[in-house]
């Protein structure tokens, strides 16, 4: 331990001087802003808003809406509706807009996809056209592999010397890991990438002493520090992956917009091993795109930001998206936790154009491996989205940065409706089962009134809204087997179909699940608990089943204790509720196993574009990561087969360094040990 204890030490004092090895600071005040003053806004961007497209879509939405709560309340009221029918109808018409609301979005987008048109909300240049502006790649990591981000970092390198754009581009690695040992492999990993890619690209490390903030502050930090020397950055989680070209043709296009403040592209899911991961891909891969082409246009200049694969425009986000502290404690209070909503809300006060980029292909990020890591993650989205319901009606706002705010907290809160519309119509039942009914009622009349629901009404109901349901994926099975008759590909027809067969079915398992722990977060979220942060699992976990029966043992319980009340009643009532049952009570087995590696019948089913003929700058992050994984003990790096980079193509200072700060941190780490 004395040993280990020295070498810490040495490594303490020698990172007194870490500040040097990063960059010359150019600092960029970034205020916080007030969310009670009326800001003047600093430029005037596209402030077109796209009316006839949003007045058609939210008028389709309410007509649907209309129509179902007229249909279900003619079901229920068949004698005269009750203060429980009239809350159960409320319930379901709720969820029911909600999801009128995603499947005419996805229509609105069929309509140029299926043109051939590009959705994209802004014009994006050829990667030809001539670069200018200083670009800074910025990677916020905590606690992650640093052999993935330094493959991912190395292959995005060669990918920009290739089109001798690199010398436009600097790369910053921004660690907020808390432990000692994390650091210590960080700076190894990094210093040596770091020597690696000298003369191609600058990469850079710094690790905060505090974590303040969380990513947000982390990017807050370096803008404060080093943005000065940068007109945009571009912000990448640990697993994203993008291509040279996309970056570029990103970085001209905000050179050459000068009232846009950020591009948001859609990255794809791709890279994964376990049946829940290619589940995951498949649905964003073939139902993804018209999703995406209908939020870009109804969305225009004001859309959103989704916290990465985002370029951003240093100027504008310094100036007019510093986050304040809310007042109170978390969880509604404190730092703001979805802070990329809030900085597209923010841009857009200012005047600055947000745009969405749908067709921009070689933007890539991974998927949670298992139902248990995507609940994490998700716990910590429901909380900050909630967060919103305390900024949503700030003045200044425009009515699309509302709208944003308002859907995010909506896409948790719909899961506690759809949880309170069961237990109603599961009331409502019972009430049917034991409760005598009234044959006459007060009105004179000659003959009884049978409380009888009428079948063929409430069938042609469900129909109808399974038809809304599946419109989404019946338009992402249109779009894809489209592209393969294009592409001369008629023989993946049968995959594809078979692919959202199976992606539907699984989904309608494991919908009820995440209904149960988003209902649940709703509620901690309420009751004032709050999420922390812990480090993501990205990889493959082979979870043990004794893993999944601890997580999932009350879902399980949960299930069956529903499935035997509902046989209780009747056999319609468990039919209707099946999908909700199944789900449930098979909840432990479904997470374990869509938690393990997919086999070849499933990879194939449910493989997407980017499985059957992998991107170049997809293959190659996989090398060398693969290579830096490789690593033998005394810290040498295996090679890989690197393109030849011309002297045209080398520009930068000749001596890119790393470096981190928090040399009393860790002092403070190694006396903690000793004790």
């Amino acid at each position: 331990m004395s040993d280990k204890i020295a070498q810490w030490a040495a490594q303490v004092q020698r990172l007194d001087a870490g500040r040097s090895f990063l960059p010359p600071e150019q600092p960029l005040d970034m205020p916080a802003q007030d969310f009670d003053v009326r800001p003047q806004p600093t430029v005037r961007g596209d402030a077109s808003v796209h009316w006839t497209t949003r007045a058609a879509l939210f008028a389709g939405v309410i007509l649907l809406i209309i129509g179902f709560a007229r249909e279900l309340y003619l079901v229920l009221s068949f004698v005269q509706i009750t203060p429980v029918q009239i809350v159960f109808l409320i319930l379901s018409t709720l969820a029911f807009g909600w999801i009128a609301l995603g499947s005419l979005s996805a229509v609105v987008g069929l309509m140029p996809l299926f043109a051939g048109e590009r959705p994209d909300t802004l014009e994006l240049p050829d990667v030809s056209e001539p670069l200018y502006s200083r670009v800074a790649l910025l990677f916020p990591v905590y606690h992650e592999d640093c052999a993935r981000i330094a493959g991912t970092i190395e292959a995005m390198a060669q990918d920009l010397a290739s089109l001798g754009r690199a010398k436009n581009f600097d790369v910053f690695i921004l660690s907020d890991s808390r432990s000692l040992e994390a650091g210590l492999e960080e700076e190894r990993v990094f210093s040596q990438l770091a020597e690696r890619l000298q003369g191609i690209i600058p990469v850079y490390y710094r690790r905060r002493l505090q974590n303040t903030a969380k990513k947000a502050g982390n990017i807050a930090d370096w803008i404060k520090r080093f943005g000065g020397g940068y007109e945009s950055f571009v912000v990448l989680d640990a697993d994203s992956v993008m291509s040279g070209e996309t970056l570029v043709r990103l970085a001209i296009a905000m050179q050459n917009r000068p009232y846009t403040g950020l591009i948001q592209t859609v990255p794809k899911l791709i890279g994964g091993c376990t049946i829940f991961q290619r589940l995951q891909q498949f649905a964003g891969g073939v139902y993804g795109p018209a999703v995406a082409a209908g939020l870009a246009a109804w969305h225009g200049p004001q859309g959103n930001y989704w916290g990465h694969n985002a370029i951003i425009r240093t100027v504008a986000f310094a100036s007019a998206a510093g986050l304040p502290e809310l007042p109170g404690k978390p969880p509604f209070g404190g730092h703001i936790q979805s802070h990329d909503f809030v900085e597209a809300a923010l841009l857009q006060r200012a005047g600055w154009e947000v745009h969405m980029a749908p067709s921009l292909e070689g933007s890539y990020e991974g998927a949670p491996p298992a139902l248990p890591e995507l609940v994490a993650r998700d716990r910590r989205w429901a909380q900050g989205n909630l967060q919103h319901l305390a900024i949503v009606g700030k003045r200044g706002l425009t009515m699309m940065a509302r709208v944003h705010l308002a859907m995010g907290a909506c896409a948790y809160l719909v899961s506690a409706v759809w949880a309170a519309s069961l237990a109603v119509g599961l009331v409502l039942a019972l009430q049917g089962t034991h409760v005598i009914p009234t044959y006459f009622l007060d009105s004179k009349t000659l003959f009884p009134i049978w409380p009888t629901i009428d079948p063929g009404a409430a069938f042609r109901l469900f129909l109808a809204t399974m038809v809304v349901v599946m419109i989404p994926k019946g338009i992402g099975l249109i779009l894809e087997l489209r592209r393969a008759a294009d592409s001369g590909e008629i023989s993946a027809a049968p995959r594809i179909t078979a692919g959202v067969l199976v992606e539907t079915l699984l989904s309608m398992l494991l919908a009820p699940i995440l209904m149960v722990t988003q209902t649940t977060a709703v509620a901690q979220i309420f009751a004032g608990i709050d999420s922390g942060w812990k480090p993501q699992k990205r990889d493959e976990t082979k979870m043990p089943f004794t893993t999944a029966l601890y997580f999932h043992g009350w879902h399980m319980l949960l299930g069956l204790a529903l499935a035997a009340v509902t046989y209780l009643v009747s056999w319609e009532l468990m039919a209707w509720m099946s999908p909700v049952l199944l789900g449930l009570s098979l909840s432990v087995f479904l997470s374990w196993w869509t938690a393990r590696p997919a086999g070849r019948l499933l990879s194939r089913c449910l493989a997407i574009r980017e499985d059957l003929s992998p991107p170049h700058i997809l293959a190659s992050a996989r090398a060398c990561a693969a290579a830096w994984a490789a690593q033998t003990s005394d810290g040498t790096r295996k090679d890989v087969v690197i393109s030849p980079v011309s002297d045209a193509e080398v520009s930068g200072p000749p001596s890119p360094g790393w470096g981190r700060d928090g040399a009393k941190e860790f002092a403070e780490e190694i006396a903690h040990a000793h004790r």
